[in-house]
């Protein structure tokens, strides 16, 4: 099993983009940093992580309460 490792504050932002369904390009606009960046901070936060895909990701970041499930009201 891997070990997990602690992610950087940098790390916690861009996760919480990418669970709220940004690309890449736009987390760089957001942050004020490059595409590659962003990509290479993605490549590392799955590495540290040991995840295989977005939606563990994702759930990773439900678990931690980096993001929360809103639920819509019914119209």
């Amino acid at each position: 099993m891997v070990e997990k490792r602690a992610l950087t504050k940098r790390e916690r932002e861009i996760i919480c983009h990418v669970a709220d369904g940004y690309k890449n390009r736009e987390i760089a606009q957001k942050l004020g940093i490059s595409a590659k960046t962003v990509e290479t901070h993605r490549a590392n936060i799955m590495n540290k992580l040991a995840l295989r895909n977005v939606a563990e990701l994702i759930l990773y970041c439900f678990r931690k309460g980096l993001i929360t499930i809103e639920k819509e009201e019914k119209i």
